[in-house]
């Protein structure tokens, strides 16, 4: 997770975005085709494919309609090449589409997805769309069956509960369904949630495994019922247990209790996830399909800014100019005042350096010349008679042999 302001914000409820992966050569060909058709159809007032930079293989693409006929929908859809994995048999591009509408964001309204995608099921050649954007296997749109493998079910739960740009939903079959029951949950949710929901379905005999496998999510699947995954990063005082569903019927009938928990789910006020601030960034700064009226409003505050910009440069430029002003007037009274008169310096001997006082100090402590005694205090000096003309000699009468 990002650690930037942008991110730890919430998300509004006016946006819709969802995160895919398409596995086909061209997506940027199947895009233009479904606006080319949607604009046609009356769907969209207008779409367009901004520039990128020079060399960018990332493909922009802009789009706005009238939800509900009056309220102004913003969409913007970005394709990114997906570096290749083993086993990657065709190039697959991640796709991040962000809309934006003029109030709060309504279930009813058209999903943003199939105004930029194709509805209906994709041609062959073309790939598809709807796959998870990061755990390879997972569809949107289709029933997702849990692997066999306790180890491998526990990992891919774990990575889909990451990807919070979607829904993820745990789905236990009391008993074996049929034909119907068999069918996705996402054909009966309202289009607002029907492309931003993975299904994951655990068969009877996999409901020890799928709660083991839920153990680290801090969340349990009722016998025959549903659990939503808690979202990454969670909010604040957010409860992992007040979203589970006691009973699904998978008989073809509109899940009420289900839709409940996920319209609670997804009006939550939780931190945006990762990548989120900067596409809705770029869907706010970089648009560029506008109205004549929008156009003429995004130059009056061009203008505007301009007009701040340049009375501010004016104030600091009369602000400086005074600061220099007040520093001439300063310096040229310095140049006028007379300068102090300086007491007359000490003699030189009081000038002296401390080792230089030292080395007096030696001298006149210095030892006299060699063969002088000093004299000890006390003492008689001792005294040569005249008469004796060698002073080294023993005196008579000594004990020296």
């Amino acid at each position: 997770m990002s650690n930037s302001a942008s991110d730890r914000a919430p998300v509004p409820q006016t946006i819709w975005a969802a995160r895919g992966r398409h596995t086909g050569p061209t997506p940027e060909d199947v895009v233009r085709r479904t606006l080319r058709e949607r604009r046609a159809s009356g769907d969209l007032d207008d779409f367009s494919e901004p520039p990128v930079p020079e060399g960018s293989t990332d493909r922009v693409f802009e789009a706005r309609w009238r939800a509900g006929g009056t309220v102004t929908v913003r969409a913007r859809l970005t394709l990114v090449p997906v570096p290749e994995r083993p086993g990657q048999e065709r190039p697959e591009h991640e796709w991040t589409l962000v809309a934006e509408a003029e109030r709060l964001w309504e279930e009813a309204w058209p999903s943003p997805a199939t105004l930029f995608w194709p509805e209906s099921g994709p041609v062959a050649e073309d790939g598809e769309w709807d796959h998870h954007p990061t755990v390879p296997g997972l569809r949107f749109r289709q029933v997702n069956a849990l692997p066999l493998d306790d180890k491998e079910m526990r990992r891919r739960l774990r990575d889909a509960a990451r990807e919070a740009w979607c829904v993820n939903l745990v789905v236990h079959e009391a008993m074996t369904p049929d034909e119907r029951g068999r069918l996705p949950l996402a054909r009966l949710l309202p289009p607002g949630l029907r492309h931003r929901v993975i299904e994951h379905r655990a068969t009877p005999q996999q409901f020890r495994a799928v709660n083991w496998a839920l153990k680290d999510l801090g969340v349990e699947v009722p016998r025959g019922g549903a659990v939503l995954l808690p979202p990454d990063p969670a909010p604040a005082g957010y409860d992992r247990q007040a979203y589970a569903v006691r009973s699904v019927f998978l008989d073809g009938s509109e899940p009420a209790e289900l839709l409940t928990a996920l319209r609670e789910f997804t009006a939550l006020s939780r931190p945006r996830p990762k990548g989120l601030g900067e596409a809705l960034a770029g869907l706010r700064d970089n648009w560029t399909l506008m109205t004549p009226q929008e156009e003429l409003e995004r130059e009056r505050r061009r203008v505007e800014r301009y007009r701040e910009a340049l009375e501010a440069m004016t104030k600091s430029r009369d602000l400086y100019r005074e600061a220099a002003e007040q520093a001439h007037e300063a310096l040229a009274a310095y140049r006028d005042t007379p300068l102090p008169v300086l007491p007359q310096q000490r003699p030189q001997a009081r000038n002296q350096s401390p080792f230089q006082q030292l080395t007096r100090t030696f001298e006149r402590l210095r030892l006299p010349t060699r063969g002088q005694r000093p004299e000890t205090p006390g003492t008689v000096p001792r005294t040569i008679p005249e008469s004796d003309p060698d002073p080294e000699r023993e005196p008579e009468g000594s004990d020296r042999v």
